[in-house]
This record gives structure tokens, sequence and C-alpha cells, in this order.
């Protein structure tokens, strides 16, 4: 059963979700994570204190509302819309991502959130 998260871009929440998956579990371990998100295109990323490997849920295909674990950085990335590698309006990582979440608010509303300087991820 997926797990109420809320991501807090310079305090502005946004509602999402943690899927019941090994990786999303070391997340929530972690719960509160504040950081200095990056951008990315319409992609947020940030460090996270987790060391995990790619899973049977790693892949390239994501969607606007995605919220992705990416090994190499030990980062988390939220996907809002295209990003340097897209083609159209779809996102795509810059490598594999472990899906361990989605935003049930609507992906776009974080375009108003470009330039934060901390994001907060909390249990809600």
């Amino acid at each position: 059963m997926p797990t109420d998260i809320v991501i807090l871009v310079d305090d502005r929440p946004f509602e999402a979700e943690l899927f019941d998956t090994p990786a999303a579990t070391e997340i929530l371990r972690v719960l509160p994570i504040d950081a200095a998100p990056e951008e990315w295109g319409d992609e947020f990323y940030f460090a996270v204190p987790v060391a995990l490997p790619p899973d049977e849920t790693a892949t390239t295909l994501v969607d606007p509302g995605d919220i992705g674990y990416w090994p190499p950085g030990r980062a988390l990335a939220i996907f809002f819309g295209p990003t340097p590698l897209s083609t159209d309006d779809r996102p795509v990582p810059a490598g594999a991502v472990n899906l361990v979440g989605r935003l049930t608010c609507d992906p776009a509303s974080l375009r108003g959130a470009r330039g934060a300087r901390q994001i907060r991820v909390a249990r809600r």
C-alpha cells in the first residue's frame, strides 16, 4: 500500500505517495529529507542519504508526476515535464531510475516552484 508524503518546495506543499517497493521503503526510513534542489529541465533532483542499486522498477520511461531514485547520483528525481533529453512533452531521465513514487497533485503545478532554494520530503 502506498504511503502518503508531502513535498515542500520553498514551503509550498505538493502531495505525493511512495510506492510499496524496497527502494521506496529505504527512502521512507530516512524521512524527512531536506535538500537544496537542482533543476534539469522540468525535473527537481537532490541527493538522499541512501545507496541503492537499480531494481526491477528501473527504467528510463517516466511520466510527469513520477518520482524516481537515480542510483548513480544517489538522488531523488521528481519529474514534472520535459527534460533536456526529451523529444516531446514526456520527461526523459539522465539514466535509469527506480520508480519509487508519484505526485498525487497536478505535476505541472511544480513549474511555479522553479528556482526553489529548499525542498523537504516528509510523511504526511
